[in-house]
């Protein structure tokens, strides 16, 4: 399930998020809101939901957690911008 998260999660809510994929939990944040959805099918979700909430694309990124091992990466087909970052993989240190 999908969600937009403006506060601090709850387990409920996480357990939610993570229906989709067994645990594993894709999020989209917005570094300069520090807000994020998490969940659901695609990381583009995600980033039309933050987008339509009033985020700037330019501060969203994707990547996602296996909630059961705390496994963490920052790969999403989001995160490929031909000015701003060349990969998959957040490339960039800065926020």
């Amino acid at each position: 399930m999908l969600l937009l998260i403006k506060e601090k999660v709850t387990e409920k809510k996480i357990k939610k998020m993570a229906e989709d994929y067994q645990g594993y939990i894709k999020l989209v944040i917005d570094v300069e809101r520090e807000i994020l959805t998490g969940g659901g099918e695609r990381h583009s979700d995600g980033e039309q939901l933050l987008l339509k909430d009033g985020s700037k694309q330019e501060n969203l990124w994707g990547g996602g957690i296996d909630w059961e091992t705390k496994e963490i990466d920052f790969i999403s087909i989001i995160n490929l911008r031909p000015r701003q970052n060349q990969s998959r993989d957040i490339l960039s240190e800065k926020k």
